[in-house]
């Protein structure tokens, strides 16, 4: 059966991409590479939900060090027979992919939220730290004439937009992965434990 092999597969990209999702999310809290507006508390306040370091970051380490050490898993199963430990093992798996689940979920939401409000930075207009596009429903994202609201931090919305982006989509690739895991997980383990079935009733006959 492959479905041990592919388990592995994703649990190496899972790991990738959490490593990434945390990157990401420290980079948010230094635009341009500084580090007073986090001290000032001027970031944004999706920025402080680490849902990049949190959600997509150690909450996806946990399934993916799961399904990379699936074959470490040595239990003999019953009677002896390999594919009964096999199988607990692989439904165990969707335990896993359910905590994957609900932290690349709230990647995602939150990856969204900040995109769609928008940067907290200083206007001259205003003269004041605010959200300036947070009315426009993320309607801010095509009309790049109007991000030059944004004084401080400088390229404030570029770089927003970019690292958000880059954990929307990562969120999601982790989300569609631990969701492909829970099938596979409780195929090999149905498949796994039909097999050990018929091994103990030959055993038996």
């Amino acid at each position: 059966m492959c479905f041990g092999r592919c388990t592995r597969c994703i649990g190496f990209k899972l790991l990738i991409l959490a490593l990434l999702s945390i990157v990401a999310n420290i980079l948010l809290y230094f635009p341009n590479g500084e580090t007073r507006f986090a001290s000032e508390h001027h970031l944004s306040k999706y920025v402080e939900c680490l849902h990049g370091i949190l959600g997509g970051g150690l909450l996806v380490l946990i399934p993916a060090a799961v399904f990379i050490g699936l074959h470490n898993d040595d239990c003999c199963g019953c009677f002896g027979h390999e594919n009964c430990g096999k199988s607990c093992a692989m439904l165990s798996s969707v335990l896993a992919a359910f905590v994957g689940i609900l932290g690349s979920g709230y990647c995602i939401i939150i990856s969204a939220l900040g995109l769609s409000h928008g940067p907290y930075c200083y206007t001259h207009v205003e003269r004041n730290w605010i959200y300036p596009f947070t009315e426009s429903s993320g309607g801010y994202l095509f009309e790049y004439n109007k991000w030059s609201k944004c004084q401080e931090p400088q390229n404030i919305v570029q770089w927003n937009v970019t690292l958000f982006s880059i954990l929307l989509v990562v969120g999601g690739i982790e989300f569609i992965l631990c969701f492909i895991q829970i099938i596979n997980g409780i195929l090999g383990g149905v498949c796994r434990l039909c097999c050990s079935h018929e091994e103990v009733s030959h055993f038996f006959s």
